[in-house]
């Protein structure tokens, strides 16, 4: 099988896949929560299991995971009160929004200053982190060359888990589950599922989870194999029309931009917002777990 991954790559294999296909694929997740089923690393393993997948099939390199990610404020926090309830450790590899997307920032300058075609951030984590990559994403753009695209993976996941178009993601449910059956067996354990009617929340299992199918997690891996690829492809057809120049070249780059474009227009994204919804879904309570960190901290202040 054809490495793809950068950290296990020489460096001749680097270049001879850059030359052959100037894409790279950044995979985002964290450990969190997922049932008592699946591993806590099912968001990052994957999303890097398709990059890796995609790569393979249609050429780009696939950086390193990256396991830390946005999780325990605000409407983050509130589902965990709900879904995952009170714990003595959560098992979490979490961080706010501001630092996460700071790093992002460093991982954009990566890929211009090695010249990419195209960048694509995968995400496996969900909420409303991925609409706020993308609006990073396009905040960045007009000051790098490379082409830029953001996405949680369900985007790519069509027709989905039944052939609806709708049912692309969940939670430790069917269709993760599924597509971890897929990538990475050793990962998914059905025996763990607790019987059906089972009364408590399971560490945020996915109701349907018994309904998970390895075989259709390998359709969705393929649909979404398909569809990043013909992204691509896309982003490499305007890289080649705009003949853009690489300019987020160093550290300075990065923090001039974070400085200038980026943190002011931070508090508006919406893992900031305290509340989700109106709600009493949206509230925590003082003496939940998930209490401590719910609160958004005015970054001005």
């Amino acid at each position: 099988m054809r490495e793809v991954r950068w950290e296990r790559m020489f460096p001749d294999q680097l270049e001879r896949a850059f030359a052959e296909c100037p894409v790279v694929y950044f995979p985002y997740g964290l450990c969190e929560p997922h049932g008592p089923h699946n591993t806590l690393g099912l968001d990052a393993l994957k999303a890097h299991g398709i990059a890796c997948a995609a790569a393979r099939a249609h050429g780009g390199i696939v950086a390193p995971p990256d396991y830390w990610h946005i999780h325990e404020l605000s409407g983050y926090a509130a589902w965990s009160h709900r879904a995952v309830g009170q714990v003595e450790r959560t098992w979490l590899t979490a961080m706010p929004p501001w630092q996460h997307f700071r790093n992002v920032c460093y991982h954009v300058r990566t890929a211009d200053a090695h010249q990419f075609e195209a960048a694509i951030f995968l995400t496996g984590h969900y909420g409303p982190n991925w609409e706020d990559l993308n609006t990073l994403l396009a905040l960045l753009q007009p000051h790098v060359g490379t082409r830029l695209y953001g996405l949680p993976d369900f985007e790519a996941n069509q027709p989905g888990f039944d052939g609806d178009g709708h049912s692309g993601g969940d939670h430790a449910g069917k269709v993760e589950t599924s597509l971890l059956m897929a990538l990475a067996p050793e990962c998914v354990d059905l025996s763990r599922l607790p019987a059906p009617g089972t009364p408590g929340e399971h560490f945020a299992m996915g109701p349907n989870a018994y309904q998970s199918d390895r075989r259709v997690g390998e359709r969705m891996v393929a649909d979404e194999v398909r569809w990043l690829g013909a992204k691509a492809r896309e982003l490499r057809a305007e890289y080649a029309r705009l003949k853009p120049a690489h300019t987020f070249r160093t550290f300075a780059d990065v923090e001039r931009v974070w400085e200038h474009v980026v943190r002011p227009a931070l508090k508006e994204f919406r893992t900031m917002q305290l509340r989700w919804s109106d709600g009493p879904e949206a509230e925590v309570p003082a003496d939940s777990c998930w209490y401590a960190n719910w609160a958004v901290p005015d970054l001005e202040a």
